[in-house]
């Protein structure tokens, strides 16, 4: 045990090692394109970038465009995953609406995200649409996946469950959850980076208010250089840190769903 503890830990660090190098190793490249280039007009170093950032993350007005962006695109995502759940049940139970509605998976897929919210801005409130086209992204994965997983269950082990009569929370619990949350986890990483980009594009394109795409969009303007990299790094770290939470959501989520699953069963046996 105490072997394994040391193998883990040893794992761990030599992991925190690799990602520092990388770091260091592009933030380098980075430093000295910029110094090479000598222009911070065309390439501002790593340092003044950082110490922009410092300035704007003391600001009350950073923390509200960052959360106004934040709130649209969560609720976006968040709405996605539903209507792909949805969807990836109701297709699996009448395969006929998967025939209907594959050719719309595959035209949402190939359309580009900029065509999208060109077309969207003439029906929906430039307001709405980071939220409308977040949730765009994601539907399609998620349906795709959900789709895929549910249908691949092992006939075998249904069959199983057939014959012993199993319960359909029993057939939840012991078949169809545990072959559905590696699709469902791979889904959210692929889909939360694309619904990320494309929200914050859909604020760039509208001009949305108090929002990150707005900034940007001031800063290509102005050719203020150092503010547009600064609220590209913002994007990047909101970014990956959206996609932490939601990925690692997702084990715990399940975790709680087979402890409260447990705990029914053992209610309705005594």
């Amino acid at each position: 045990m105490i072997f394994q503890y040391k193998e883990k830990q040893k794992k761990s660090l030599f992991t925190a090692f690799e990602y520092t190098f990388v770091a260091v190793f592009w933030l380098a490249v980075w430093f000295l394109a910029a110094q090479a280039t000598g222009e911070e007009l065309l390439l501002p170093s790593p340092l003044t970038v950082a110490e922009r950032m410092g300035q704007l993350v003391t600001t009350s007005e950073f923390w509200r465009i960052t959360s106004e962006s934040l709130l649209r695109i969560i609720y976006g995502i968040l709405l996605g995953v539903a209507l792909g759940v949805v969807m990836g049940f109701i297709t699996v139970a009448i395969p006929f609406l998967y025939k209907l509605f594959r050719p719309l998976l595959t035209v949402i897929r190939a359309t580009p995200v900029a065509s999208f919210i060109i077309l969207a801005i003439i029906w929906i409130g430039r307001d709405s649409l980071p939220t409308f086209i977040s949730a765009l992204m994601v539907v399609p994965i998620v349906w795709g996946n959900m789709y895929e997983g549910i249908n691949t269950v092992d006939a075998q082990l249904l069959e199983v469950a057939r014959v012993y009569d199993f319960s359909p929370v029993k057939k939840i619990k012991r078949l169809y959850l545990p072959h559905i949350v590696p699709y469902f986890s791979a889904a959210l990483k692929t889909s939360i980076g694309l619904a990320w980009k494309a929200g914050i594009a859909a604020e760039i394109l509208t001009h949305t208010p108090i929002s990150i795409g707005k900034m940007l969009s001031d800063a290509k303007t102005y050719l203020e250089t150092t503010d547009l990299f600064a609220w590209t790094l913002t994007v990047i770290i909101l970014s990956l840190l959206l996609e932490l939470a939601f990925i690692q959501g997702v084990p715990r989520g399940y975790s709680f769903i087979k402890r409260r699953i447990a705990r029914r069963e053992r209610t309705v046996s005594v």
